[in-house]
């Protein structure tokens, strides 16, 4: 699989990364599969948090790290802050980050993790204590590299610049965590900006519009699908109206003229955008995974891809665009 740097440093992940969200709930030898699977096609880049099944998500990586996968092969990347607290959703404290950091370290049987990622922003916090927290991480030697998660636009530019600016040693930003497919393009207004102007690489979440990009929910809500579950349904749902059948078929369509399939096709517009450096893929089995990795020989043509951006357009008006042109 390809290589990519991670933003304007020297870190290099495979330009698809193995997502973990749902592994409190996914059987070891499921697990197992997964990450033997995504090693054996190259793939580097593992992506999980402190929160992903309440730690049970880095305990089993570490598991299978120990005894599958050699450690050194693979890139880890956990997240902290975001705490299961109904008064306090995120916790950007300087101690609540290292403790966080310090647990995961013991879940995952590892002296350091390759990029530690603040989970979202903490409005209660002081910004520039929160990223102490990463410089004191890498500093001491328990991160590689440090980023951000699910920060606004104004929100990482502060941030990066604070790194890239303020006196002392600092650890510059070298990725952003976001949402980001053909169903949500909300951070092309700003966030996306940003991250380009300022080296900061982008992994995007959700890249397959949560699953309906796939194409599996066109004509019903499959019963073993996350639609179809109780506990994920909500999630799903927003993604299931109008404008995003419209976006689906138009991906079905640009599928069947490249004899391809609507996973493959969502999965290349989004890892080919500028800015990104490696969308983050969630799979229930090897199957699955297998599937979407298969976009590695993929490239879309100009063409598509103009197609595709048209059809899923978001607004963006004053003052996104030059205003001279409004």
């Amino acid at each position: 699989m390809e290589q990519r740097h991670l933003g304007r440093t020297g870190l290099r992940v495979s330009r698809i990364g193995l997502g973990t969200l749902t592994w409190g709930h996914t059987d070891e030898n499921d697990a197992a599969d997964l990450v033997k699977a995504f090693w054996e096609a190259g793939g580097t880049l593992v992506d999980t948090a402190d929160v992903y099944g309440d730690g049970e998500a880095e305990y089993l990586l570490g598991r299978l790290m120990e005894r599958l996968v050699p450690r050194h092969d693979l890139v880890i990347a956990t997240k902290a802050g975001s705490v299961p607290d109904p008064e306090r959703r995120v916790d950007g404290s300087r101690g609540h980050l290292l403790d966080a950091l310090d647990a995961s370290l013991a879940r995952l049987g590892t002296d350091h993790v390759d990029l530690w990622q603040v989970h979202a922003f903490d409005q209660d916090t002081p910004l520039d204590e929160t990223l102490q927290a990463l410089d004191i991480a890498v500093s001491s030697g328990r991160a590689r590299y440090a980023g951000v998660s699910n920060f606004c636009g104004w929100q990482l530019a502060k941030a990066a610049t604070w790194q890239l600016a303020a006196p002392g040693t600092r650890t510059r930003l070298a990725s952003t965590q976001m949402e980001y497919s053909l169903l949500q393009r909300g951070i092309e207004r700003e966030v996306l900006p940003a991250a380009v102007d300022l080296g900061v690489g982008l992994l995007p979440s959700s890249p397959l519009g949560r699953g309906v990009l796939t194409g599996k929910y066109r004509h019903s809500t499959p019963a073993d699908s996350r639609g179809g579950s109780d506990q994920l349904a909500p999630f799903v749902a927003p993604y299931l109206d109008d404008t995003a059948s419209r976006i689906v078929d138009a991906v079905a369509t640009a599928a069947d003229g490249l004899a391809a399939t609507p996973l493959q096709v969502a999965l290349a517009w989004v890892r080919d955008r500028p800015g990104v450096t490696a969308p983050i893929v969630g799979a229930r089995n090897a199957q699955q995974l297998t599937a979407a990795l298969s976009v590695e020989t993929l490239s879309l043509p100009d063409e598509i891809c103009q197609a595709l951006d048209d059809v899923s357009a978001p607004v963006h008006r004053y003052p996104d665009q030059d205003w001279s042109t409004l």
